[in-house]
């Protein structure tokens, strides 16, 4: 199989040096085992990533697609006897500025897209907290969010087209570059978040807009994070705010400690907040208004804001840090849960229950204006007890969030980390057609087994 590999791949493509794969066996889900590749590509053109996979077809090997390995789920955790297959080396990039569209290669970085869009005073909406690091393949793979989608959307709400590669080395191009386009059905939709398990994206077309007008930043603090659930609720109920987000006590004392900026290590919770309502007759100032009642109404024990956008980037570079920031206290198994915002005081409440009964750090933060949130199971994995009780906390915490009506994953991804609850949120019937669409787009099941289904 290897020879018929090199054979189809260029000079250099083809990687079985064991220490050269062993780095791309594995993503940022600490706890994942992952298996041992038989060997790792590095595609550099849409037709590499066609050969590996008629190769693998006729040889019934496991492919398993890798982007930049910024993943929190175990996504692109190898398998044993599997091709890794990375698309980092596919980086074509265009803007049409007029269209208000980028056509990009998977291998491009999120931040790379953004700056290419503000060359041409366009901007990428979609802006996952490791933005700087993570590619616009694994964007897709997962369906990212970020911090400004509580406004602007999800990726997918930015995909206009995809290329992508079958199990059989077929490609396909799903979608164009109309704003409107009800013919047959939305397949691209299909490939969005199912983490490479129907087919590889090898190429996108994505949605530009016109940049956010200015924005208010603010930063209210709670005595405890329960008061800040019940001040989201209030604010979501009424305004649409361009980020609404969370960090309990443990999370805003661990990023102080990684980055001292002055936050406040004593309080209970704290909130950060964006208003970039436009349209005249000081919209921005009636939404700040509006967000800073529901605060004090909640229980906020301090609200500020301001509008200079040094300060606003400091206060929303410190949520971007928080799960770096936590993961050096120990191993960190880190949630996605999300559940209705009328539900989110539930959840961080059966959060706290959950950490005291096992026993278990678990810090708080997450994009609370849409109720997708990120406790963060923190533990010593040196001391099995820990390790034990940590695994059961992190079951616990997604029961909690399945109850409430919500999600084991709200960007994040299935991966290795959570497909044993999968059954359990989707149910008998719905778990039936999730299989019947895997098997029909990869009868040989060998693309990313192991994840989903």
């Amino acid at each position: 199989m290897l020879a018929a590999l090199e054979g189809a791949l260029p000079d250099g493509a083809l990687v079985t040096d064991p220490d050269v794969v062993d780095a791309y066996r594995r993503d940022r889900a600490e706890t994942v085992v992952p298996g041992m590749p038989l060997a790792l590509v590095r595609a550099t053109s849409v037709a590499d990533v066609q050969a590996v996979m008629r190769v693998a077809s006729a040889h019934r090997v496991s492919v398993v697609p890798r982007g930049a390995g910024t993943g929190l789920s175990g996504g692109a955790a190898a398998v044993d006897g599997c091709i890794t297959l990375s698309t980092a080396g596919l980086r074509h990039l265009h803007v049409d500025p007029v269209a208000m569209l980028a056509v990009v290669g998977p291998g491009l970085l999120n931040a790379e897209v953004k700056a290419a869009a503000r060359e041409h005073g366009l901007w990428y909406p979609p802006d996952p907290s490791s933005f700087e690091i993570c590619s616009i393949g694994g964007n897709l793979a997962t369906n990212a969010g970020g911090l400004c989608c509580v406004k602007y959307g999800v990726t997918t709400d930015y995909v206009l087209a995809l290329d992508v590669v079958l199990a059989d080395g077929t490609l396909v191009h799903l979608g164009g570059q109309t704003v409107k386009d009800v013919a047959g059905y939305d397949l691209k939709r299909l490939f969005v978040g199912s983490e490479g398990t129907l087919g590889i994206i090898v190429g996108a077309t994505l949605r530009l807009r016109p940049p956010p007008p200015p924005a208010t930043t603010m930063v209210a603090t709670f005595p405890d994070v329960v008061a800040a659930g019940r001040a989201v609720v209030e604010v979501v109920g009424r305004v649409r705010p361009a980020a609404l987000e969370l960090m309990d006590r443990a999370a805003v004392a661990a990023v102080e400690a990684a980055k001292p900026m002055g936050l406040d290590t004593g309080v209970g919770a704290l909130l950060l907040a964006r208003s970039d309502a436009g349209g005249g007759g000081g919209a921005r100032a009636d939404e700040v208004g509006w967000i800073t009642e529901a605060c004090d109404r909640a229980g906020a024990s301090y609200v500020a804001a301001t509008d200079d956008e040094d300060e606003g980037e400091m206060l929303m570079a410190a949520r971007r840090m928080a799960i770096p920031a936590v993961e050096r206290l120990g191993t960190v198994l880190i949630e996605d849960v999300g559940v209705p915002v009328p539900q989110i005081p539930a959840l961080v409440a059966a959060v706290e229950v959950v950490a005291d009964r096992r026993d278990t750090a678990i810090p708080v933060i997450g994009h609370a204006g849409d109720g997708n949130l990120h406790p963060l199971v923190t533990f010593d994995r040196h001391d099995a007890d820990a390790a034990a009780r940590a695994e059961v906390a992190f079951d616990e915490v997604m029961e909690a969030a399945l109850r409430l009506g919500g999600t084991i994953t709200g960007e994040h991804g299935i991966g290795t980390l959570k497909v044993r609850h999968l059954a359990e949120q989707l149910g008998p019937d719905v778990l039936r057609i999730t299989r019947a669409v895997k098997a029909a787009l990869d009868p040989l099941g060998i693309l990313n087994p192991g994840k989903w289904v």
